[in-house]
């Protein structure tokens, strides 16, 4: 038997194949219900092939001499082939024979690792309304550090690596790429799921893929509309934050302090058992409407199908107990989605497709909030609104120019509108650590978390904040013999507007900046406090061009080769259009196997190996190629007003910045290494499926992950300038361009980097190799991860279905990738790993998106035509514990300057060196869903009542700790433990029910 066509990731078609007893004159056809049908010759051998139709359900019929003979059913995945065996029988038939629909047999035409949902699963399974919840259905994936979001991790990379599209077009979040827009959940018809495997035709991902395809219009009538409530009342109460009680370490050794020792000491010592964050009110009620409608506007010629979804959420959040405020909030989410498919001729399609996500969060009001009467207190301001508008349309033209020739062209383009409407104009400064301020200089009376004022914000978003993309691809196929060969290109452009922090305060021009206490010591029994000024809105641009060449080889009747290469070429300009990051041939080979061993799709083993390159997102110009603002300066103080403001500040140093973030231009030309490379990973996959019987396929497949090259900045101009040194250079002439606008430059860690540094009087430049040594790095980049996933499934046979995953997984090295978890830093590529050897030192170990254990389970059971239940269940390992600290064996150390912002940095905590991974794990999580449908036969089965339960066993663990372990150094002898170290920052959420009524005509 033929294994047919392509795998094609983020792909909106799929392919038809089988065999057909060997006669003349027999022929197949495919018929959706759009009236959309392809007609092929069944060969000499008895095969047929239908490459590159759209997804949905078909009739396959084969005909002898124009005559129909056998018919069957088929549904098509996105990226994937079916199928269909007619029986030696159906030539010797006077009459039509219609075979009943089977279970789908293993897909022998794909080597990628997908997982793909239907509109049918959907409307079964208890899960969240969202893309990224079904995403968590496929093996590999786990939801990424809740600092961003809803993001998910594929197969341990982080969560900024992955690639969403809709309908073919990119709609991943098009500044940082964490996250994507997605349909409206009711006119999803397939999502799939992608963590590995995909061919040439798709990149730019080294993490997984979301593909969504949206519903159509068909040859009928379709109409029908859904509520879905979410009650408060119904809700778990959220569990409360108290301080925990860290150890209090034995003083250490240092030679440097006046008694030869460091002295620890809890930051706040009356903090322990204390609240940190009242939670139990923290809940919310959410109302979802739905509609949508469907059909031909010319019978088997233009299809319209429409979409529309509004959901409102309103909830409350008493904050940290330092912030001393609530805020109640309404959050408006709407989304739209319109597609027209036009078939011009039996040869050629138009697709039309319009999408809007329009969503408005934290509307309402802020209060002042008692944590010791647990009540609010006085109306502060309103909130800050965020906004988030987006709008994609596309057009996608595919040309059957003959049986063997494909033409596929699909161009969009997309706005993104997202600003900020401030409710609170509060002119004051934020004051940060309030429990910090001394109260000595407090009013009789004051709590012990100090004096807040009405200002939440520490920076501002512009409210012209904008971005936009466009694309176009290309993609051309054709079959010649036992080759299905495909050429094609790539290209997407994006653009960015006043994006990132600014941190002048628009009720106030003359500030920019806020106060942030710092605990009283021996050294400074009155405390200090510093002044922070931090800010960047900035706009910039890049390009991502890319072409490819496929071939899949019938090698044989049960053997399939698929051999592809891509070529990309990324190009990240800055504010003034200088390129600054120009990565030319990027070479990807990708070579996948498929061996149908009995012939028959039963039993499939497939391997495949492939590199994968990643872009730099807009994001990676912010503060790396841009202007920049990032200061700190310490002072002293001898009083506190009723705003929180310190009085009589005297300044114990001048503004220094960590990075060299002193607001001035930066050479687009210095600030990255002249031979950078792309990220890239190489990635090996081995596995099997097997029917087990007629209702059961089990399987399994190893994974292996290898980043070999990662982007990132480091910020140790002394190490450059020690360089420059040996090779007789003298570094004074050079000083503009080592501590000048930036200290930090983009580089491939573990690589030898050339770097150009500019002399001061602008004469004359330098190229300065420098090598992994040079740095002081111990090691390159490191991240290497293995998995290995059992599975057992039960299609659904119109009775039940279910599907059992097991998943054992290891990572371990010295980096996450673009983002850090730990701390939820979000700047893409720019992380403080690398920043220096010595926030490397202690680095490798664990790995932040990696659960050494996974176990999934999903089914339903249809117990009558009108009772159905279903359920999820995701159970899963913890993630590793981390403690940041102060540097070295005394315990004080801060090579970099980056503590001097109140925190650790460090991966040393009391003295000790402590990997990820050694101070622990969060606890197991498993969540179960539940869900019951009732589908009424007085109403045809149309009108459905639906009641979920999202985490039924109302599982609160943990899912992130706090890995700062030191909070403060007084700069002499005393080092303050963190009153949270170790406590949750993130939890499950609690137990929701969701009751909603539909009506499907």
């Amino acid at each position: 038997m033929s294994l047919g066509g392509v795998a094609m990731a983020q792909s909106t078609t799929g392919s038809i194949f089988g065999q057909a007893p060997a006669a003349a004159g027999e022929t197949v056809t495919a018929t959706n219900a759009s009236g959309l049908t392809r007609e092929v010759t069944v060969d000499s051998s008895g095969r047929f092939q239908i490459n590159n139709v759209p997804v949905g359900t078909y009739t396959v019929s084969l005909k002898k001499s124009g005559a129909v003979v056998e018919t069957r059913k088929v549904s098509l995945a996105p990226g994937a082939g079916t199928s269909v065996t007619f029986s030696a029988e159906t030539t010797s038939l006077s009459a039509v024979t219609v075979s009943a629909n089977a279970l789908p047999a293993i897909d022998v035409s794909s080597v990628s690792s997908s997982t793909v949902i239907t509109a049918a699963d959907l409307q079964k399974l208890p899960i969240g309304r969202n893309a990224e919840s079904i995403a968590l259905l496929a093996p590999g994936t786990v939801k990424g550090s809740s600092f961003f979001g809803n993001a998910v991790a594929f197969g341990g990379s982080s969560v900024s690596e992955n690639a969403y599209y809709v309908n073919g077009y990119n709609t991943g979040e098009p500044y940082k790429n964490l996250g994507g827009f997605a349909l409206p959940y009711g006119a999803i018809d397939q999502q799939e799921t992608l963590t590995g495997g995909y061919s040439a035709k798709y990149g730019r991902s080294d993490g997984g893929v979301i593909n969504q395809i949206g519903k159509r219009g068909t040859n009928e009538w379709h109409f029908g509309a859904q509520a879905v409530w979410q009650p408060r009342f119904l809700e778990g109460t959220p569990v409360n934050n108290r301080y925990g009680n860290p150890a209090i370490p034995a003083d250490v050794a240092n030679p440097n302090s006046p008694d030869g020792l460091t002295h620890y000491q809890l930051e706040d010592p009356a903090k322990p058992g204390t609240l940190n964050q009242y939670r139990n009110d923290n809940k919310e009620w959410e109302t979802v409407y739905s509609a949508y409608v469907g059909g031909p506007l010319i019978q088997d010629k233009l299809f319209m199908f429409l979409a529309a979804e509004k959901a409102t959420t309103q909830s409350n959040n008493v904050e940290s107990a330092a912030n001393q405020k609530v805020q109640y909030n309404r959050d408006k989410h709407t989304k739209f989605y319109g597609k027209l498919d036009w078939n011009i001729t039996d040869s050629n399609i138009l697709e039309l497709t319009a999408l809007k996500n329009n969503q408005s969060t934290g509307a309402g009001s802020t209060y002042m909030f008692d944590n010791s009467t647990l009540k609010s207190g006085a109306y502060l301001n309103k909130n800050d609104i965020s906004k988030d508008n987006a709008q994609f349309y596309l057009g996608h033209f595919t040309s059957y120019i003959t049986d063997a020739a494909t033409l596929s062209i699909l161009y969009g383009k997309a706005h993104f509108q997202d600003p900020v409407v401030y409710g609170n104009q509060s002119p004051l400064p934020f004051i940060s650590r309030p429990y910090n301020e001394n109260p000595a200089f407090l009013p009789p009376g004051t709590g012990p978390n100090g004096i807040v004022n009405a200002q939440g914000n520490t920076t501002w978003t512009s409210p012209q904040a904008s971005n936009s993309t466009h694309g176009l691809r290309v993609d051309f196929d054709y079959k010649l013999g036992d080759h299905d060969l495909a050429v094609g290109i790539d290209n997407m452009s994006y653009g960015a507007k006043h994006q990132g922090p600014d941190n002048q305060n628009p009720f106030n021009p003359a500030l920019n900046y806020y106060w942030r206490y710092a605990a009283a010591s021996p050294a400074y029994p009155n405390g200090r406090v510093q002044k922070r000024t931090i800010g960047w809105a900035t706009s910039m641009t890049m390009t991502q061009k890319a072409y490819y060449l496929q071939d899949d080889w019938q090698v044989s009747s049960n053997v399939l080769l698929n051999i592809g290469v891509r070529n990309d070429h990324f190009t990240n300009y800055n504010d003034l259009g200088k390129a600054f990051v120009d990565e030319k041939n990027q070479w990807e080979p990708r070579i996948g196997a498929s061996w149908d061993v009995n012939g028959d799709s039963s039993f499939k083993v497939y391997g495949n190996v492939g590199r994968y390159y990643l872009a730099l997102p807009d994001n990676a110009a912010e503060r790396a190629a841009n202007r920049s603002t990032y200061l700190t300066q310490y002072f002293t103080y001898t009083g506190i007003d009723a705003n929180g403001v310190p009085t009589g500040t005297v300044a114990l140093a001048p503004p220094s910045s960590p990075d060299g973030e002193y607001g001035l231009p930066k050479d687009p030309q210095q600030v990255t290494a002249r031979n950078l490379k792309p990220e890239y990973v190489d990635e090996f996959i081995v596995g099997f499926d097997k029917k087990l019987n007629d209702e059961w396929t089990y399987g399994a497949k190893a994974m292996w992950r290898d980043l070999k090259t990662a982007i990132d900045d480091e910020c140790s101009p002394s190490q450059i300038a020690t360089k420059m040194t040996s090779m007789g250079l003298d570094p004074g002439l050079y000083g503009n361009s080592l501590y000048g606008a930036s200290y930090c430059r983009l580089i491939n860690p573990g690589q030898t980097n050339t770097m150009l540094v500019k002399s001061d009087d602008g004469t004359s430049s330098v190229l300065v190799p420098m090598t992994q040594k040079d740095w002081g790095y111990i090691n390159g980049v490191r991240r290497k991860i293995g998995s290995l996933n059992l599975y057992l499934e039960h299609p659904f046979d119109g009775k039940w279905m279910a599907r059992l995953d097991y998943t054992w997984s290891r990572g371990f090295g010295n980096t996450e990738g673009q983002v850090r978890s730990d701390f939820g830093q979000g700047d893409v590529s720019k992380t403080e790993d690398w920043d220096s050897w010595q926030l490397m030192d202690g680095q490798d170990g664990e790995l932040s998106n990696v659960r050494k254990h996974a176990i999934r389970f999903r089914g339903a059971y249809q117990i009558t035509p009108e009772w159905l239940v279903s359920g999820t269940l995701l159970a899963q390992s913890g993630t590793p514990k981390e403690c940041l600290g102060y540097y070295g064996p005394t315990g004080t150390g801060d090579p970099t300057g980056y503590n001097g912002g109140g925190s650790g940095n460090y991966h040393w905590c009391h003295g000790v060196r402590i990997p990820p991974g050694k101070a622990g794990h969060t606890p197991w999580t498993e969540q179960v869903n539940l869900g019951v449908h009732y589908a009424p036969a007085f109403a045809d089965h149309k009108l459905g009542f639906n009641l979920d339960v999202i985490n039924a066993l109302d599982q609160q663990r943990p899912v992130q700790t706090d890995a700062a372990g030191e909070s403060g150094f007084d700069g002499v002898n005393t080092v303050f433990v963190n009153n949270s170290y170790g406590d949750g920052i993130f939890w499950q959420p609690p137990r929701t029910v969701r009751l909603s009524v539909q009506y499907d005509y």
